[in-house]
């Protein structure tokens, strides 16, 4: 991915080293990842929780180390991981707020990039690690321990910087639902069918497969007004979004899926909505399409 000269967002607030509750643990190895998934899947759970999960059982961890001022200091690849997070930021800033401006969809507002280890506090309730990237609407801010990337490579060999940069936008993705009124929404049918039930997934499925959308709409432009995407990018995001999965990921812990639990789509539909934002770049249709499609349809 080409960020040659890209500028890092000021809407970031680092909590790195800072104390916010246990570091996520380490050990466990293959059978460890693959106890974790069983149970994430048969309670529930979102794939944050997930990936995060497979990360605590083996290796999420950073290499920190304390000097003689008592301060904390972080690899260069942590360092040069925590600079990319925020150009990628950047970008979705500068392309969303075009978009919205072109789109008609009023003002957008930037989120704010939490950067923390281990644990933090947010308007959501208690982040840790083991919950992978997400995004809190309390607080209009998208949580991220940089070790989960660590972990994506080590543990689903999902690597390459598109793939990192698709997690993020991901989540920004999250916030444009929330400034559009659609999270709430589907929030709301969500509540009403009860956390948990068949047809609560289903809408979370809904929500997730239109971040997906937003952040293929989002390469999309960001493409076309810096010339982002080299050769490969592509595939990197697409096969990142294969290997996480519902589907993919059920069957790896346990070897077979159970439809009714998943919460973030099939690999094919997540594959397939990123692919479909990416080409078009249409943020309404993608909008319509996840209200108004049955799930079936998705």
């Amino acid at each position: 991915m080409n960020l040659d000269g890209r500028r890092e967002s000021t809407n970031v607030e680092d909590r790195r080293g800072m104390s916010g509750g246990a570091k996520a643990g380490i050990g466990g190895g293959v059978m460890g990842i693959i106890i974790a998934l069983v149970a994430m899947f048969m309670g529930g759970g979102d794939l944050g929780s997930i990936l995060g999960q497979m990360g605590q059982m083996g290796g999420l961890t950073q290499e920190q180390q304390v000097n003689e001022q008592g301060q904390v200091e972080f690899s260069a690849e942590e360092q040069e991981l925590a600079k990319f997070s925020k150009q990628i930021l950047a970008g979705t800033e500068d392309v969303w707020s075009q978009i919205f401006l072109q789109q008609g969809l009023g003002e957008y507002k930037d989120p704010k990039m939490v950067l923390y280890s281990g644990a933090t506090s947010t308007a959501c309730g208690q982040g840790q690690a083991a919950m992978g990237p997400f995004y809190c609407s309390g607080d209009q801010s998208l949580y991220l321990d940089l070790s989960f990337f660590m972990s994506m490579k080590q543990q689903l060999g999902a690597d390459g910087d598109f793939a990192y940069a698709y997690v993020i936008a991901h989540e920004v993705g999250h916030h444009v639902e929330y400034l559009t009124g659609v999270l709430q929404q589907i929030h709301s049918k969500m509540a009403r069918y009860g956390q948990g039930s068949a047809q609560a997934n289903k809408e979370s499925v809904r929500i997730e497969l239109l971040a997906d959308y937003l952040a293929g709409c989002w390469a999309h432009y960001d493409n076309q007004r810096f010339g982002s995407v080299e050769d490969g990018d592509l595939q990197e995001a697409i096969d990142c979004a294969l290997k996480i999965g519902d589907d993919y990921l059920q069957k790896r812990a346990q070897g077979y899926a159970m439809p009714e639990s998943f919460t973030h789509g099939t690999s094919q539909q997540r594959m397939r909505w990123f692919k479909a934002g990416y080409e078009s770049g249409d943020v309404r249709r993608g909008i319509n399409s996840a209200m108004q499609l049955d799930y079936s349809q998705l």
